[in-house]
C-alpha cells in the first residue's frame, strides 16, 4: 500500500485520481480505492444533481470529487443562461456557420436536431449559472472540487472550505501554480502537454517537480501521458504524492464515449493526437482526425475562442457521432475525442476498477524493484 499526502488527504487507499465526465466510471474508481472525479461541464445543474445523487448512493459513504469550469471573472452577472446562449450565437460569423455545415455536407452527415440543453458549456459563463451547480455540488458535501478554468475565484473556494471540501486546481506552469496557491487551494495538478483536453506545452516529467518546488506542504498530483503503474511510479519519483488520471478511463467499458470513437482508440498510435483550439477555441489535446485538417486547410476561417466555437461545433459534434455510430463513413473519417499520448497504450476495453487495481498494483512492483537498485555502503 502507498501512503501519501493525497491519501491522508482523501481518505482513499491508492493516490490515483480517475477524473471522467461518466458516473459508473467514478464509482468504480472510488470503490476499487481510489478517487473517482466526476467532469461536470456537460451537465446542467439538474442534471448534475441526479448524477451525484446517483454516485452518493453507489459509493455508500467513499469519497469522491467533482470538476467545474468556474471562470474567475464572470460574462453577466444578470443574464439567464438562456439569454447568454442565444447572445453567444447571435456573434457567430455568418462564414463560419456555412463553413461547418459545408464539412457536414461533404462527408454526407445528416444533421441531428439541435438540443439546446447541450449548451452546457455556457452555463457556468455567468455568475447565476455557476452559481447554481455549485449549489448543487455542496449539497452533496464532495471530498474535493477542482475547477479546471483559470485561478480559483474566491466565492468558490471560499464556499468549499466552509462545507469541509478541498479545492483542486489544474496548472500547467509555475506561474499558474503561484496563483492558486494565492487562492488557497489545497491540491494542485501539474497537467503536461501530454493530457488529453486543454492542456499548455511543458511535459509533465519537467512540470511535476517545478510545480512541487513551490508547492510547500500542499499535494501535488501529475498528469499526462499516465496510464500504467510503471509511470504513475515515475510521477511519484518526480515528487508527486499521486496521479490525475484522464484518458485512461476511455478505455474502459463504463466510458460513455460512442463505440465507434472507442474503436479508433483503440487503433490509434501515440503520435495520432493532435493540439488544436478547432473543437472549443482553446488548445486542446484530441485524436486527429479529417476534421482538423479541414480545419488546417488554405481558406479555412480561424477557430473562434471559447464559448463561441463550442456553440459553433455543438451540434456538428453530435451529427457526427450518431452517424458514426450508425456506419457512416464520412462521419468515422470525422470522429474524434478528447484523448492524450496515452491513447497509443491502448488494447482493450477493461472495467474502470480493474485499471485501477492493475495501476497501483503495478506501481507498487516497480517501487519495490527500484528500492532493489540501492545498496547501503556496506553492501558496496
Amino acid at each position: 500500500m502507498i501512503r501519501t499526502a493525497l491519501t491522508g488527504l482523501l481518505g482513499v487507499e491508492h493516490p490515483i485520481v480517475g477524473f471522467n465526465r461518466s458516473p459508473a466510471v467514478v464509482v468504480e474508481v472510488s470503490r476499487a480505492g481510489g478517487f473517482g472525479v466526476l467532469a461536470a461541464v456537460s451537465y446542467t445543474a439538474a442534471e448534475l444533481d441526479a448524477q451525484l445523487h446517483w454516485i452518493s448512493e453507489q459509493l455508500d459513504g467513499r469519497p469522491y470529487g467533482v470538476d467545474l469550469l468556474v471562470p474567475e471573472r464572470t460574462a453577466d452577472v444578470d443574464a439567464d443562461r438562456e439569454d447568454l446562449v442565444a447572445a453567444l450565437r447571435a456573434q457567430l460569423p455568418p462564414g463560419h456557420l456555412a463553413f461547418v455545415d459545408d464539412l457536414l455536407e461533404r462527408y454526407g452527415i445528416p444533421k441531428v436536431p439541435a438540443d439546446p440543453g447541450r449548451d452546457a458549456i455556457a452555463a457556468g459563463m455567468s455568475r447565476r449559472g455557476a452559481d447554481a451547480q455549485l449549489d448543487v455540488v455542496f449539497a452533496h458535501r464532495p471530498a474535493l472540487v477542482a475547477n479546471a478554468l483559470g485561478t480559483a475565484p474566491p466565492h468558490l473556494v471560499e464556499r468549499a472550505h466552509a462545507a469541509g471540501t478541498a479545492v483542486a486546481a489544474l496548472v500547467g506552469t509555475r506561474r499558474h501554480a503561484e496563483r492558486q496557491l494565492a487562492a488557497g487551494v489545497d491540491v494542485l495538478v501539474a497537467q503536461g502537454t501530454e493530457a488529453g483536453g486543454h492542456t499548455g506545452t511543458i511535459a509533465t516529467t519537467v512540470l511535476t517537480p517545478e510545480i512541487v518546488g513551490v508547492a510547500g506542504d500542499r499535494p501535488v498530483l501529475a498528469a499526462g501521458g499516465i496510464a500504467s503503474g510503471d509511470q504513475m511510479a515515475a510521477a511519484l519519483a518526480l515528487g508527486a504524492a499521486g496521479v490525475w488520471c484522464g484518458s485512461v478511463w476511455l478505455s474502459s467499458v463504463e466510458d460513455v464515449a460512442p463505440e465507434s470513437v472507442k474503436r479508433k482508440f483503440l487503433a490509434a498510435g501515440s503520435g495520432d493526437t493532435v493540439r488544436s483550439p478547432a473543437r472549443t477555441g482553446k488548445p486542446a489535446r484530441q485524436l486527429r482526425s479529417a476534421y482538423h485538417d479541414a480545419w488546417d486547410a488554405p481558406g479555412a476561417p480561424a477557430p473562434l475562442p471559447m464559448p463561441l466555437q463550442p456553440l459553433l461545433t455543438l451540434q456538428a459534434w453530435s451529427s457526427i457521432d450518431a452517424a458514426a455510430d450508425a456506419g457512416n463513413p464520412g462521419a468515422q473519417e470525422l470522429q474524434s475525442f478528447f484523448v492524450g499520448q496515452v491513447v497509443g497504450a491502448f488494447t482493450e476495453l477493461r472495467g474502470a476498477g480493474e485499471i485501477t487495481r492493475t495501476m497501483a498494483r503495478d506501481c507498487e512492483a516497480r517501487i519495490a524493484a527500484l528500492s532493489g537498485l540501492v545498496r547501503d555502503g556496506a553492501a558496496r
